[in-house]
Order: structure tokens, then sequence, then C-alpha cells
């Protein structure tokens, strides 16, 4: 147990050292840049939202063709010229 507690603390010592080189003119993201991530996170929400209503409303039922003319149309033009 006392190895653990020496790594940690020889760990944290580490993290100390590399918070002390951080430039504190480096420009980082900050608010702003976390209001605009927040932003965007909203719009994908509202818009996976909206996707989900709007794709519940689609009817994937196909129509049935009684009279045949769905296999004229899949012939094509070939057809009406041979015949």
């Amino acid at each position: 147990m006392d190895d653990m507690s020496a790594s940690a603390s020889l760990a944290m010592t580490h993290f100390v050292s590399l918070a002390k080189e951080v430039d504190e003119n480096k420009v980082t993201p900050g608010v702003l840049g976390f209001i605009v991530f927040a932003v965007m996170a909203v719009a994908v929400w509202g818009l996976m939202k909206s996707m989900n209503r709007h794709m519940g409303k689609v009817d994937f039922k196909e129509a049935s063709d009684e009279d045949g003319s769905r296999t004229d149309r899949k012939q094509g033009p070939a057809s009406s010229a041979a015949g």
C-alpha cells in the first residue's frame, strides 16, 4: 500500500510541475468555447428530436398495384418498341 501512495504523490508532483509550465498568455477556449460547444450540442439534440418526429410520420407501405402497370414500368421503353 505504501508503494501506491508513493507513486500517486510522484504523479501529482509531475502534474503540478506541468501545470506551472502553462503559458499564461496562451489563448484557450475558455468560457466562450464552452458556450459555443454547449449551443452546438443542444442544436444537434434538437435536430435529432425533430428528425425522429418526422421519421415517425413517414409511411413506408407501398400501395398495391392491381392492374399490372407496375410490370410495364419495369420493362421500360424497349418492351413498347418491340410490341
